[in-house]
């Protein structure tokens, strides 16, 4: 099927929905469709039943006697039928559906709704699909799709000893765009201005059009006064989406407690002890609500790449970055109607708390993503360096190496240091040096980069060294954006 005009970017998830649901299986398969809200579920699944031809239903929170009621209609309305149809049991109403239906696409978005009234649902579906293994007629096979904005609840229709677990055909998490579409998406040219933007809405497509009411700053000069209007101000969407966000996480119970884990590592504390002391907690006890965040997506954990017992924990979301950074902190006088002075006041927090660290997952994301340093990464990450000459740790922004060979340690190809707010110098330069031959002993180094990250740009001796070496690398802005 060819994608839709409308539907931008999302190559990936379309050619994988495609081939789903135009396989040639002729029994009952199953798609599993995940992600946070606001990403364009829905936009992409209406999209697909548009195209085939198929029937769309979105649940509601409701009872299980309303959802029922909800659906009868839903599936009268798309056959045609002149009156409702009335389901005693959700077996009921997938008998019906999968009979009339037959050889068509079927998407049941929302679909965590359905499971809170009636949790019984998934085992329901199991027993449809493995009492369905024939083909039922020539219309070929049916496409089952679920869909839903509850991350840990999607993620455990497929877990352990889920009902569905081993039925799904396939399994689509839609995440955000990355940080190049969602430039292309802002329309943002400006590589400065797309960096500020994505620290502050990440690429989440709803953030660029309805809940700024389709309005975007058209160069930096304007940005400030953006934050303010479209973020910070009570009647924006925006206000309290962060909030919303966690809040909707069916498996979130307390908020302020995670909201206190957010605040934490938003304040820069991104290892479980750091996080437990400004929480006043002990560590074992923000186990089960760090699990919670990191299966809601809401946070990633990240190995440290010095230290294999040592995990660092950064939020998912930079909306929630932001909001636990920026806002959170002045909740009250923004009530009061105080943005602009909470913005203007807010600058050097800013800088140090959201777009320092936000700047440093781009350079990770863009080395990531290119051979420019001799091949394309196994893997990047950061980590903390002891110098045992000195006993000072040095923390490394950016760790690209390839993966590991039985005959031979893993190859370094670049160690980098990421600046947003400093011009970088040959003082930046030594201290990767000196990191790479700290590394020597554990890594083949001889290949190594060099790489200085540099959002303000670069000394004229540092120039002058990257010139004359082949192995120092000045990425810019604009080289992340290209």
């Amino acid at each position: 099927m060819d994608k839709p005009d409308l539907l931008f970017a999302r190559d990936r998830e379309w050619q994988a929905l495609d081939q789903f649901v135009t396989s040639p299986e002729p029994d009952l398969t199953l798609a599993i469709v995940s992600g946070r809200r606001r990403q364009g579920k829905t936009f992409l699944l209406q999209a697909l039943t548009r195209a085939t031809g198929g029937f769309y239903f979105a649940a509601e929170s409701a009872t299980e006697h309303e959802s029922l009621a909800q659906f009868g209609q839903a599936l009268a309305s798309y056959l045609q039928f002149p009156m409702a149809f009335t389901f005693d049991s959700w077996k009921d109403a997938f008998d019906q559906m999968l009979e009339h239906c037959r050889g068509r696409t079927i998407v049941i978005d929302e679909f965590p709704y359905i499971l809170r009234a009636s949790p019984s649902v998934a085992s329901m579906i199991q027993h449809q699909i493995d009492g369905r293994q024939q083909p039922w007629s020539d219309a070929g096979g049916t496409r089952l799709i679920l869909c839903g904005s509850a991350m840990a609840v999607m993620g455990g229709l497929l877990k352990g000893n889920a009902p569905l677990r081993g039925r799904a055909s396939l399994e689509l998490v839609v995440k955000p765009f990355d940080y190049r579409t969602a430039a292309r998406f802002w329309e943002a040219d400006d590589p400065r201005l797309a960096a500020l933007l994505h620290s502050v809405t990440g690429g989440t497509p709803a953030y660029r059009t309805r809940f700024v009411r389709f309005q975007t700053p058209a160069d930096l000069a304007e940005f400030d006064e953006w934050v303010v209007r479209s973020v910070l101000d009570q009647g924006s969407p925006l206000y309290r989406e962060g909030r919303y966000l966690i809040a909707s996480e069916g498996e979130v119970r307390s908020d302020s407690l995670y909201h206190a884990v957010l605040g934490a590592i938003a304040s820069g504390r991104r290892t479980r002890s750091g996080i437990a002391e400004h929480c006043g907690r002990q560590a074992a006890d923000l186990t089960h609500a760090l699990s919670v965040l990191e299966d809601c997506d809401l946070i990633r954990i990240e190995p440290d790449a010095f230290r294999s017992n040592r995990h660092l924990f950064r939020i998912s979301e930079p909306l929630i970055h932001f909001y636990e950074a920026i806002m959170r902190p002045e909740w009250s006088r923004l009530e009061l109607g105080k943005a602009e002075a909470v913005w203007r006041e807010s600058a050097p927090k800013f800088d140090s708390r959201v777009m320092g660290p936000h700047f440093e997952q781009l350079c990770r994301a863009y080395a990531a993503t290119t051979d420019r340093f001799g091949a394309y990464p196994a893997e990047v990450s950061s980590g903390t360096l002891t110098d045992k000459e000195t006993r000072t740790p040095i923390e490394v922004d950016v760790v690209a190496t390839t993966a590991a060979d039985a005959n031979r340690p893993k190859r370094l190809l670049c160690v980098g240091e990421a600046k947003w707010g400093t011009r970088m110098d040959l003082h930046h330069l030594a201290r990767l040096a000196r990191v790479r031959d700290l590394l020597a002993a554990k890594h083949d180094v001889s290949e190594a980069a060099l790489a200085c990250f540099g959002a303000k740009g670069f000394s004229d001796d540092l120039v002058a060294a990257a010139s004359k070496d082949t192995r120092i690398h000045l990425v810019g802005l604009a080289d992340l954006y290209r």
